[in-house]
């Protein structure tokens, strides 16, 4: 498995039984689409890369910016998933900025 695979305490199955499956969630779907991608994500790397592709976020030397020691920038990709559809199901739209925003800025 890659690293895209859940971290302790995101177990794919919950103490209450719930799986990431029965979500809707494949996780060796998600495996594969890594495995995939991963070439044509890796031949835009440079020197500066610093790990390997599929883990929560990249991370990129930026030891150039004298100002630091070793400065990193750490980068990550995250969707909002099904919150919106969701929201919309139950037609309840006055919070669903709040979540988003803390789903995507907060991660």
């Amino acid at each position: 498995m890659t690293s895209a695979t859940p971290a302790a305490g995101n177990s794919p199955q919950s103490p209450a039984g719930i799986t990431y499956a029965s979500a809707g969630v494949d996780v060796e779907a998600g495996d594969r689409a890594v495995e995939l991608m991963k070439g044509a994500v890796k031949a835009t790397h440079n020197s500066s890369v610093i790990g390997g592709v599929g883990g929560f976020a990249g991370l990129y030397d930026v030891s150039r910016l004298l100002t630091f020691k070793r400065p990193l920038l750490a980068t990550s990709t995250d969707g909002v998933g099904t919150k919106v559809a969701i929201a919309q199901a139950m037609d309840i739209h006055d919070t669903i900025g709040f979540d988003l925003v803390g789903m995507v800025v907060d991660d």
